[in-house]
């Protein structure tokens, strides 16, 4: 039987919907949720991003800033433009871009964001409240959104083999950590694979749960998944394809047609993780102005 497919699109909708009531009533208080934007250079597909960052602010009603700045920018241009939103009442959450520039330093920029104010989730300080279990820390956007995927599609991580395909800051490390935690979408037993490690494939087959976060292209194949488990594809590549209008196409790190016959259920790419990372950056925005009227 083909595997379910785990719609990220549609359960990012319910969630922004299920947000609307909320900031209506922060509204009601004299708070209207900020997020503000910061894109260091022109890259096309970090601008796309940015963009649909703040439609989707928009269109649940709250407030966006995007500030550009040109590829060739100090790190002190870029500190005095987040030294700036750290002190603007209304902006409730500030992220930037990544990555940024070679002459710029990404963790001093991390560090410059106020914590308060760490919708990424990137800030030494949240990261260590993440990974300690504290439901103050900022969760980054894009495990927190698989997190959700997986309570909303009714899967028990609860005593799962939990297999993590990839170490970042952004996806791997955090994502385990919320794996870990106690609770609804935790207590699972949670295994971390990266470029070292030996027989992957011997890995990911005792996976309940697989979650590939690696950027290479299907890389995961039919053969490295236990049948009746559940995927979660969280690379978006792109691949030459003549056939498209634009002459690529994207596809994630998981070869989806043949691992689709397989699993118990599976996200798509695109469609699947992509548009949650937004919700999670308008759910933490909202937690972080909550905050401001407690």
């Amino acid at each position: 039987m083909p595997a379910k497919i785990i719609s990220g699109k549609a359960i990012a909708q319910e969630m922004r919907e299920e947000l609307r009531p909320e900031i209506e009533t922060l509204k009601a208080k004299g708070v209207t949720p900020g997020l503000a934007v910061v894109l260091v250079g022109e890259d096309p597909a970090s601008q796309v991003y940015v963009r649909m960052k703040g439609k989707a602010c928009e269109a649940v009603g709250m407030h966006s800033e995007t500030v550009v700045l040109p590829a060739a920018a100090t790190q002190d241009e870029l500190l005095a433009v987040i030294d700036r939103l750290n002190n603007d009442a209304a902006i409730h959450g500030i992220l930037c871009q990544l990555p940024v520039p070679d002459h710029i330093e990404e963790a001093a920029v991390l560090r410059a964001i106020r914590v308060e104010k760490d919708v990424d989730g990137f800030h030494p300080e949240n990261v260590g409240k993440v990974a300690s279990g504290d439901p103050a820390g900022f969760r980054p956007a894009t495990p927190y959104g698989v997190q959700q995927m997986l309570i909303r599609s009714g899967v028990d991580t609860r005593g799962a083999n939990a297999v993590i395909v990839g170490r970042s800051n952004i996806v791997g490390r955090p994502m385990a950590s919320l794996l870990l935690q106690r609770g609804e979408g935790g207590d699972a037993t949670v295994t971390v694979c990266h470029s070292r490690t030996k027989d992957l494939g011997a890995v990911t087959r005792e996976a309940d749960i697989l979650i590939v976060a690696i950027g290479k292209a299907d890389l995961v194949t039919r053969d490295m998944v236990k049948p009746g488990a559940v995927v979660i594809d969280v690379g978006v590549n792109r691949v030459d394809d003549p056939s498209k209008e634009k002459g690529y196409r994207l596809v994630g790190d998981v070869a989806f047609d043949e691992v689709s016959e397989v699993a118990a259920a599976i996200t798509p790419v695109p469609g699947g993780v992509g548009p949650m990372t937004i919700t999670m950056l308008l759910y933490n925005t909202v937690q972080a102005a909550r905050q401001w009227v407690l």
